[in-house]
């Protein structure tokens, strides 16, 4: 099979058909971090594949397909979840309905929808809500819910194979709803002995959790350990 590849100025980019594995993880950007492919498509068995090797996509509205796998990462052991005092009160004060996968097209679509400070538009667009739509119809991708007077005011979405959880999104339109339903999702996820949740990147919210990042060949090594009691 003859391999494509795109030049960018950090090197080069392997490019992708419906066929085109991914390359060694090695063949990675330095610059863009991470950046190791374009192009191929968004169904579940690419998807799955990216993901157990420790890839995931990320591009915007007019951009072909881009597949990144950054070092280092930033992860988030469930057994060690930090909720700090004043997000314990409100867990304790009970001021939402935590539900899990009642409402998953809603969960994406609104994370989709919610503009973020930081970002000019939204990486969720139509293509990936149908792909991750149908994770979830195939058992992979999960949502938890904040509901608040019969309506949906916060929740967060990943995917999970065997022990491993990838988490990609989260929204709030009342205060603490996302964060309610994130710290139940780390929760749950420590009781079905999931061992590492993949956070991509660095944010101050995750950190607040207790993520951090750590080597992309250490990443590499929990995954592979993990993924392989993938029982879904």
């Amino acid at each position: 099979m003859q391999e494509h590849y795109y030049p960018l100025p950090g090197g080069l980019v392997r490019i992708l058909d419906t066929t085109t594995p991914f390359p060694p993880l090695q063949q990675a950007l330095k610059e863009p971090n991470g950046l190791i492919a374009i192009g191929g498509d968004l169904t579940a068995d690419r998807l799955l594949a990216a993901y157990r090797q420790g890839i995931f996509p990320w591009f915007s509205p007019g951009e072909p397909i881009l597949w990144w796998s950054p070092d280092p990462r930033m992860v988030l052991f469930p057994a060690t979840l930090n909720i700090g005092r004043s997000l314990r009160k409100v867990i304790q004060q009970q001021p939402f309905d935590i539900r899990f996968n009642t409402a998953f097209e809603a969960v994406i679509n609104a994370c989709a929808a919610t503009p973020r400070p930081d970002q000019p538009g939204t990486w969720i667009t139509d293509e990936i809500i149908a792909a991750y739509t149908q994770l979830h119809r195939l058992g992979y991708a999960h949502s938890v819910e904040a509901w608040q007077h019969g309506q949906l005011v916060g929740g967060c979405y990943g995917v999970k194979i065997g022990r491993m959880f990838y988490g990609e999104s989260m929204f709030h339109h009342v205060s603490n709803a996302s964060k309610v339903a994130f710290a139940h999702l780390v929760q749950w996820l420590n009781t079905q002995q999931v061992g590492m949740i993949d956070c991509q990147m660095h944010t101050p919210l995750l950190a607040s959790f207790g993520a951090y990042e750590i080597p992309r060949d250490q990443f590499i090594a929990q995954l592979n350990m993990l993924v392989q009691d993938d029982v879904t």
